[in-house]
């Protein structure tokens, strides 16, 4: 679960926990290094004590030696008496001395740290003993699981000329330090465990009294409301930011009310705006197909025709028709019914198609029934309307197109009857795909964009549906599917 999903009184919470275990284990981090850093500069400081007290008694016994202080006699020097045995049990520390050359000497005990001595001393070590400003190296390795901080000077002289090279393998022995670490950490933990539950206990209890105010207002804000009165937030025993919010939501409720009244009158003047778009546009619809079936009948007007008869009734019932159409709307209007009413009748899709195509000139719109008889409940003005709604938008579309092409054919599906209006026009962009069918929504210059979704309701109370596709251009087919 992400934190910013989580409520605020939450987040204090487990802010404050995180904060205080954040802090044990930096505070245990930081512990742990200082003691290894004690204790690396404990092995360091003893290292160099032992190393000076060593360096001493071996300038006594070259003073105090009967043989002539030289490499040469280093050996028999240290080897009188046992010398370098007893220095080494003296200063409890295992005593190495190579020749100038890195070869081996002399060693304290052959038995010791038999795996820290080597018979040759590495040349990287010659090298680094021979550029070092103090003449000293320090080497640190680790051999078995023992560490081991070495260390390499020169033995000299009393004119400080260099005989020999003094090896002390030292080693790190960590256990005396490590136990009273983890003694040290027992303790802590144990400490931090009881103030991790003290901890968890407060925050609990002050995320709680931090986050009532905020709970206040959120509930308050919950409940809000435009279509009701809203109650002022009235609260006490908060801090400066909560009664900053309080008030800017007192204020803000005041304006919703003004804002509310402002906004139901204009609800109110927009749905007549919008009924009115809607009665023109349902009113316009039939005025064109008569306009086109007058300029038809009087451009194909022929008084010596043997069937003009015939035409001449034709004619008039497409004017009749959408004559009817007109009435209904307006009386649908005004008893601010559905426009227009539904009167559902038993119909010949097939001929209420063809019949609605009549009224159309375009020599391009081409029809196709799989039957000549195929009933269906539906409005016949409705059915019209949709029709030709849906081919004057194909229409439309063919605009500067070379070969017009539109479709119109019916077969049916199980229990339904589908009606495919198809052409070949400009297509419908992908931006504009999910618009088709919103209220007001249109790419033509004029026309009030109601056309299409008003065809969608007809369909889907007719308990149908309308489907499109479109290929940008390719052309555009739409289906309508509603039961027989």
């Amino acid at each position: 679960m992400k934190l910013s999903k989580l409520s605020l009184r939450t987040r204090i919470f487990i802010s404050m926990i995180l904060l205080v275990f954040g802090a044990s284990i930096l505070i245990v981090g930081i512990t742990v290094f200082q003691y290894k850093h004690e204790a690396e500069n404990y092995h360091r400081e003893r290292l160099e004590r032992k190393e000076q007290a060593i360096r001493e008694n071996i300038k006594f016994v070259l003073a105090s030696t009967t043989y002539l202080v030289n490499t040469e006699n280093i050996d028999k020097i240290f080897r009188e008496r046992n010398r370098i045995h007893e220095m080494a049990q003296v200063h409890e520390m295992q005593i190495n001395i190579y020749g100038l050359d890195g070869r081996l000497l002399l060693k304290s005990d052959p038995s010791f740290f038999r795996d820290t001595t080597n018979s040759f001393l590495d040349k990287n070590i010659l090298k680094k003993l021979e550029r070092s400003s103090k003449k000293r190296v320090i080497e640190k390795k680790e051999v078995n699981d023992q560490k081991f901080q070495s260390s390499y000077t020169y033995i000299t002289d009393g004119k400080f000329k260099p005989l020999a090279i003094l090896y002390l393998p030292y080693l790190q022995d960590d256990s005396v330090l490590n136990r009273d670490l983890n003694n040290f950490l027992m303790r802590m933990g144990e400490v931090y465990l009881f103030m991790l539950v003290i901890a968890i206990f407060l925050s609990y209890f002050l995320s709680k009294y931090i986050t009532k105010s905020l709970k206040i207002i959120s509930e308050k804000i919950t409940e809000t409301r435009l279509d009701k009165r809203n109650q002022k937030i009235q609260i006490t025993n908060a801090s400066e930011e909560i009664y900053t919010l309080v008030a800017a939501y007192n204020s803000m409720i005041d304006e919703l009310e003004e804002s509310a009244v402002q906004l139901a009158a204009g609800e109110r003047e927009q749905a007549w705006r919008e009924m009115a778009k809607q009665v023109a546009h349902e009113i316009k619809n039939p005025l064109t197909p008569m306009r086109l079936s007058v300029q038809s009948f009087e451009r194909n007007f022929d008084k010596n025709d043997p069937e003009i008869e015939q035409k001449v009734a034709e004619y008039a019932s497409i004017l009749i028709n959408q004559i009817d159409t007109m009435s209904s709307i307006a009386a649908a209007f005004s008893n601010f019914a559905k426009m227009p009413a539904q009167q559902s009748e038993l119909l010949n899709v097939p001929k209420i198609v063809k019949l609605a195509l009549d009224i159309f000139n375009e020599d391009y719109i081409q029809f196709s029934s799989e039957k000549e008889e195929i009933l269906a409940k539906f409005d016949r003005t409705q059915l019209i309307r949709v029709i030709t709604n849906l081919v004057k938008n194909a229409i439309q579309a063919m605009e500067n197109q070379d070969n017009p092409r539109i479709m119109v054919s019916i077969h049916e599906e199980e229990t339904y009857v589908c009606v495919i209006i198809s052409d070949n026009g400009s297509g419908i962009s992908e931006e504009n795909i999910a618009k088709v069918f919103e209220p007001k929504f249109t790419t033509k210059n004029s026309g009030m964009g109601l056309g299409l979704g008003m065809v969608k309701n007809i369909v889907e109370t007719y308990n149908g549906n309308i489907t499109f596709t479109s290929k940008r251009g390719k052309g555009t087919t739409f289906k309508l599917r509603f039961p027989k």
